[in-house]
């Protein structure tokens, strides 16, 4: 496995960070284990959850329970980890009244900061995200509930996900005003096939001393090695239609990677891999074969004929802002 720092922090996580939403959801209990032992054992350090994580089964907090168990049996699991969860979902607990809808109040992050620690069996994180913005709070009441949190040591770093560009850009600068370090990672959605992070919130990020993880770099399994077969893009109506709506530029993805014998999931991981702005994709497999092909991405470099190709294939906005729609 290969390393490097978070962002400006000194830091250093794997170049793949390890997705867990399918635990609990497609993977039981033992499968996600087996899953986690592997991850370790392949030096990957870099761990990725969220409170809500089995709401495909009405089960929030399930995945957090999984890790928690895992964490339980020892054998310095917990220590080896740099441990990310999230907070801002709603979690469906008829205890938080009328604040259960998405937010980040200091009323909801305490709540559900208390409850995550106690589902992963910790007491601490090293990263905690906001798992998204929230347009009715102020940036004071989100520092100043961040800043102690980070003081008690209870939380190492404070991340966003889902932020746009001038999201990261004001949450910074507030940051700078009190003297403290602020957002050190911004986890979006980004693949070949979901370019416009390199509009906008690829740019804030380096601006602003940012790492990025990317989530969804398969996008729900369309750069995967069977997504051509029907019976894999059949979960949904939403991604049947994205499948077809893609499927001229996935043809022709699948052809490069026949052309240079690469797998589409490996290529699809190596090309996220290549650029300097990524520190890691994440990747959320569904079986252990999947982990294991995954892993396969670090060691590819991609040539700059093929990044040319992908290019053509799947171009993206055409630069960052404003240069890509005016000078």
């Amino acid at each position: 496995m290969k390393y490097t720092y978070l962002g400006r922090t000194g830091l250093k996580v794997s170049r793949l960070c390890l997705g867990t939403m399918n635990f609990g959801n497609y993977n039981d209990e033992k499968e996600s284990f087996k899953i986690m032992d592997a991850a370790l054992d392949a030096g990957i350090n870099f761990f990725d959850t969220a409170n809500n994580y089995g709401k495909s089964t009405h089960n929030e907090g399930l995945t957090e329970k999984i890790i928690g168990k895992w964490f339980a049996q020892g054998g310095g699991r917990r220590e080896k980890v740099v441990l990310a969860t999230k907070v801002h979902e709603e979690m469906h607990d008829p205890n938080d009244g009328p604040n259960s809808a998405g937010g980040l109040s200091l009323y909801k992050i305490r709540r559900h900061l208390n409850a995550s620690m106690k589902r992963l069996q910790t007491d601490h994180l090293e990263i905690y995200y906001m798992h998204h913005i929230d347009r009715n709070v102020t940036w004071d009441e989100i520092w100043d509930t961040f800043t102690p949190l980070v003081q008690q040591g209870r939380i190492d770093y404070i991340a966003s996900s889902n932020f746009a560009g001038w999201h990261i850009a004001q949450a910074q600068a507030e940051a700078k005003a009190r003297h403290i370090l602020g957002l050190v990672c911004e986890q979006h959605r980004y693949s070949l096939l979901c370019r416009l992070p390199e509009l906008e919130v690829l740019p804030a990020a380096k601006a602003h001393g940012l790492g990025v993880v990317a989530w969804s770099p398969l996008q729900q399994g369309l750069l995967s090695r069977n997504a051509l077969k029907q019976t894999n893009i059949a979960r949904t109506s939403e991604l049947k239609a994205e499948f077809e709506k893609d499927k001229k530029q996935l043809a022709e993805f699948h052809k490069l990677c026949k052309e240079i014998g690469e797998y589409e999931d490996v290529m699809a991981l190596a090309w996220l891999l290549a650029n300097p702005a990524m520190t890691a994709p994440i990747i959320g497999p569904r079986t252990y074969d999947q982990f294991e092909d995954s892993l396969k991405a670090v060691d590819v470099v991609l040539s700059s004929d093929v990044m040319k190709k992908l290019d053509e294939i799947f171009p993206g906005p055409g630069g960052p802002a404003p240069e890509a729609y005016a000078w």
